[in-house]
C-alpha cells in the first residue's frame, strides 16, 4: 500500500473533523451519570478513582466508599487525604469475603458501607460518589438489589454515581448510562507467580 502525501493526509483528516464536528454538534445533553466498571480484567477500581482525580481537577467534591478494602494501607488514600475539603475518602471493608469467612459480620459491615453511600448521594454537596467494589457486595446478596437501584436511579439529576467491582448485576447493568467490562488478556499474577504491589494494585 502506497504511503499517502502530506496533502492527502490532511484532506482525509479534515473530512474526519467534519463528520466528528456535525456528531458533536447534536451531543447537548448534560446530566448525571450512573457509571458501573465491571469484569474479570484488571483496572475497574483504577479507572474509577482517575475520574475521581479529574473531578478534583475541576473543583468538585468527591465522596469515596471502598466496601472490600480496608484492611490494608492503599496509596490513593494518602493520596486522596491531601485534598480533605474536596475528598471524603472512606474505606471501610476487611478485605474479601473469603478472608473474613463471617458472613454476618460481611452483611453488618457492607450496611454501615452503603449507609455512608446513600448519605454520600442525598447530600447536595457531593458531585460524585465512588462506590467501589459494591458489585461484590451485590453478588453475594449482602444488600437488596432494588434498594441499591432505588437510591442510585433516585439520585440528583446532575450527581455521578460510579459502581465498580466483578460480576455487576443485569439490573445494575440496565439502569446505568456507561458500562466498560475490563477484559482480562493477560495477568502477572496468574502467568509469573507476581504478588499484589505498592503503586499497581494497592
Amino acid at each position: 500500500m502506497a504511503e499517502r502525501t502530506d496533502e492527502q493526509h490532511a484532506e482525509k483528516m479534515k473530512k474526519k473533523k467534519a463528520v466528528h464536528d456535525r456528531i458533536l454538534a447534536g451531543k447537548t445533553v448534560e446530566k448525571g451519570l450512573l457509571i458501573v466498571h465491571t469484569g474479570k480484567g484488571k483496572g475497574k477500581t483504577t479507572a474509577a478513582l482517575g475520574m475521581v482525580v479529574r473531578a478534583i481537577g475541576h473543583g468538585r467534591k468527591v465522596g469515596v466508599v471502598q466496601f472490600v478494602k480496608g484492611a490494608m494501607a492503599t496509596g490513593e488514600k494518602v493520596v486522596f487525604d491531601a485534598f480533605p475539603e474536596q475528598v471524603e475518602f472512606k474505606p471501610m471493608g476487611e478485605g474479601f469475603t473469603w478472608n473474613t469467612q463471617d458472613r454476618a459480620r460481611d452483611v453488618a459491615l457492607a450496611r454501615e458501607a452503603w449507609d455512608e453511600v446513600k448519605r454520600m448521594v442525598a447530600d447536595p454537596a457531593y458531585d460524585m460518589v465512588l462506590a467501589d467494589e459494591l458489585n461484590i457486595v451485590l453478588r453475594y446478596d449482602y444488600l437488596p438489589i432494588e434498594e441499591v437501584l432505588d437510591v442510585l436511579t433516585g439520585r440528583a439529576a446532575m450527581k455521578h454515581v460510579l459502581v465498580t467491582g466483578r460480576n455487576a448485576p443485569q439490573a445494575l447493568i440496565d439502569a446505568a448510562d456507561l458500562v466498560t467490562e475490563m477484559t482480562l488478556v493477560k495477568h502477572p499474577f496468574r502467568e509469573q507467580g507476581v504478588k499484589a504491589q505498592p503503586g499497581i494494585e494497592f
